[in-house]
């Protein structure tokens, strides 16, 4: 298996990028070509993609994002396309963050993503994952909901509101505030 490739980029085209190293091209298959720049050299995480019906190379900028592409082709029902679409328009943090929160609303939000498909995200992964995003905004989560059951609000409206925020960079107290906003707006 190629784990990564360090060379210069000579094209990018589409959702491809290829990447020259010796005498050779490596075609590969990344999220966000933008981020790639013609004639610099770049280290490239990979994986392999093998099926019956095609072999191709996707690439990363970070082994962050490499791992949250793994984490989502190992849930029933997303393959290696729709995990690619899905990182064009989030990050690992916000992925992570999503599935730590249960916000599936987030998820529908990504390309190629329903509601039975943000359901088995989160279903499949949460708990899963080791990072220390994860682990923060689970204890986040866990603490914001703590206090907001303490006001006297119901378990239930709490996942609800809660599950609808995805700002992984919010103190508790800020998380808090934004809450309480939406939760008030629901009563009145």
């Amino acid at each position: 298996m190629i784990a990564f490739l360090k060379g210069q980029i000579i094209n990018v085209s589409g959702d491809y990028i290829t990447v020259c190293i010796g005498q050779i091209g490596y075609e590969v298959l990344v999220s966000r070509p933008q981020e790639f720049e013609y004639m610099k050299e770049y280290s490239i995480y990979t994986q392999e993609i093998q099926n019956q019906d095609d072999h191709y190379l996707v690439g990363f900028l970070t082994t962050l994002e490499k791992d949250a592409f793994r984490s989502l082709i190992q849930v029933k029902g997303i393959g290696p396309k729709t995990a690619m679409n899905a990182l064009k328009e989030t990050t690992p943090d916000g992925l992570f963050a999503a599935i730590a929160a249960n916000n599936t609303a987030y998820l529908k939000k990504l390309p190629g993503i329903g509601d039975k498909a943000a359901k088995q995200i989160i279903l499949d992964l949460k708990g899963h994952l080791t990072t220390d995003a994860i682990n923060v905004n689970e204890k986040q989560y866990d603490e914001v909901s703590d206090a907001l059951k303490s006001l006297g609000f119901k378990k239930k409206e709490i996942e609800t509101v809660l599950s609808s925020i995805n700002e992984p960079n919010l103190s508790n107290a800020e998380l808090i505030k934004l809450a309480l906003r939406k939760l008030n707006k629901g009563t009145k």
